[in-house]
């Protein structure tokens, strides 16, 4: 209970979710009907796709990836910019991702898309913000924030590139970036942090 009132926006997001992805299992129209589609968003204008992708999942192995990724950031940064701001970047993030999958895929009708993965790549970005120079693993490896940051960009920008991939690291990279804007947007000091913490260890300490 007292994580709600710490990050009561982090938990809801969380549990709408689950809730919206176990109903798209259960009921295939309402997942076709909401789900990243190129077509139906360039010709029938159904622009609520862009959002409502973002609360679907292919399975529960993805579902429980997402969450786990959202419930062990979006808290801290929730707690750190408070819960307005924090639901001003988690969907910016979203929005941010699903764009950029637009403009990449354009051209291709048929490319189709779901899951959260946009929204919580911003919402890492917007830690490593903050604390770039906490541990994080890379597969197996440690490695600071920001470097994971930047290697997270650099290889989601290569990946995308691939044929046939059933991975939307196009997300990854919009998310990523919107969600790093947005978090300096709401909270210009953010930029002032990650500079002091770069300098004092830049400087020994």
């Amino acid at each position: 209970m007292e994580s709600f009132y710490l990050f009561p926006a982090t938990l809801i997001l969380i549990a709408i979710n689950v809730i919206a992805s176990t109903l798209a299992w259960l009921n295939p129209q309402f997942l076709n009907a909401n789900l990243f589609h190129i077509a139906p968003i360039r010709q029938k204008r159904e622009y609520h796709r862009m959002l409502t992708a973002g609360f679907l999942h292919g399975g529960v192995f993805h579902l429980l990836i997402n969450m786990f990724v959202l419930y062990q950031f979006g808290g801290f940064i929730e707690y750190t910019l408070g819960t307005p701001k924090f639901v001003i970047v988690y969907f910016a993030a979203l929005l941010g991702g699903n764009l950029w999958a637009l403009l990449e895929n354009f051209r291709t009708p048929d490319y189709r898309a779901l899951g959260a993965s946009g929204a919580t790549s911003g919402i890492i970005l917007a830690f490593c913000l903050f604390e770039p120079f906490r541990t994080l693993y890379f597969i197996i490896i440690p490695i600071p924030a920001v470097l994971f940051g930047i290697l997270f960009i650099g290889i989601s920008a290569v990946l995308a590139q691939q044929e046939n991939r059933v991975i939307g690291h196009e997300a990854h990279i919009g998310g990523a970036l919107a969600g790093l804007v947005a978090t300096i947007v709401v909270m210009p000091s953010a930029l002032g942090i990650f500079a002091d913490q770069v300098a004092a260890f830049l400087g020994g300490g």
